[in-house]
């Protein structure tokens, strides 16, 4: 029985490689957001807009937690989910963390085609995007550090992460 939790900002490929992950190793894909926003039945901007940030991270810290999840998981986080409250100790209790770790001009270059779904990006130009990221990502790295393992984003391949995982256990 093995939970992997991957962890990182938006955009370094916590629900794309987690998905590939997950059929490699014959685990089920569980995306936290998504779980959140079925529970919901809203976005998780629309619920941040309206009920604001604290509401929210008190209720992804509830959902990590307390989702039935089966034996064998591939769990994509939330880029915000290990800087709060003790999610990210949760996560190493319970499964094995994946940090994957991209530079913040990398997550820029992937995040531009789509930064109209995201509003902390949406009115940001190149260069105040590259500064953004690299703000969010000093404040988060304390939290990502904690992460049993740390890959790297953009040389990162399914069959890698499945060898490294496989190795660990």
């Amino acid at each position: 029985m093995m939970k992997i939790f991957l962890i990182g900002f938006m955009g370094c490929g916590k629900s794309t490689m987690g998905k590939k992950l997950a059929v490699k190793l014959g685990y089920e894909f569980i995306d936290l957001d998504h779980q959140i926003e079925k529970s919901l039945d809203t976005t998780i901007a629309a619920y941040f807009s309206t009920h604001g940030e604290a509401a929210f991270r008190k209720l992804e810290s509830e959902t990590l937690k307390n989702f039935d999840y089966p034996a064998n998981a591939v769990v994509a986080t939330g880029g915000g989910a290990p800087c709060f409250f003790d999610n990210m100790e949760w996560m190493n209790a319970n499964g094995l963390s994946v940090y994957i770790e991209m530079s913040a001009a990398a997550l820029a270059k992937r995040l531009e085609g789509g930064k109209e779904k995201r509003p902390l990006l949406r009115d940001l130009n190149e260069a105040q995007m590259i500064e953004f990221i690299e703000s969010k990502l000093l404040e988060r790295d304390v939290f990502y550090k904690r992460a049993l393992v740390t890959v790297n984003g953009i040389s990162l391949t399914a069959d890698a992460m499945r060898a490294m995982i496989l190795s660990r256990q």
